[in-house]
């Protein structure tokens, strides 16, 4: 989503909200391989329980696809406010600036950090939907992700 919305960088995997609860995983199992992907992991189900993430290969072009599982309050309303761009004739819903930052914040990987940076510098964002939500995810994690937030936005608002 970066590519979309901030500086693009070449990735070897897509990542698939799906809007499904764990009880959809013999579905999206059956519907991977049919479409010949395959599951890297040894104990499928655990793994799921475990990260709520289905990762998948497809062998031929070493593409990886995790197809994420998602129930929160949160993530349906990021699903309801994904935007559509089209991509060589095909609808693809992409999550909306601000949740890719949302998510790249509690992802927490230096990459996402920078990712973020780029984002900023590039969209106007509204900052009061991620400050809100963030503070929701600090007061849940007991993990104060709205200062990395606030810290990475001064940074930018510093450089323009």
């Amino acid at each position: 989503m970066v590519l979309v919305y901030g500086e693009p960088r070449l990735t070897r995997d897509v990542d698939v909200t799906l809007g499904l609860t764990l009880k959809a995983l013999p579905l999206v199992l059956s519907v991977a391989d049919r479409i010949g992907l395959q599951v890297p992991v040894e104990d499928v189900g655990a793994f799921v329980q475990q990260t709520w993430a289905l990762p998948t290969l497809h062998p031929p072009s070493g593409l990886r696809v995790d197809f994420i599982f998602s129930w929160t309050p949160y993530e349906q309303q990021a699903m309801a406010r994904a935007r559509e761009i089209e991509i060589e004739g095909y609808p693809v819903r992409f999550a909306a600036p601000e949740d890719v930052i949302i998510h790249k914040i509690l992802a927490g990987r230096m990459r996402d950090l920078e990712d973020i940076r780029s984002i900023l510098r590039k969209q106007a964002v509204d900052t009061d939907y991620i400050r809100q939500w963030l503070k929701a995810f600090s007061e849940a994690l007991n993990q104060d992700v709205l200062s990395i937030f606030e810290n990475i936005y001064g940074e930018v608002q510093a450089e323009l």
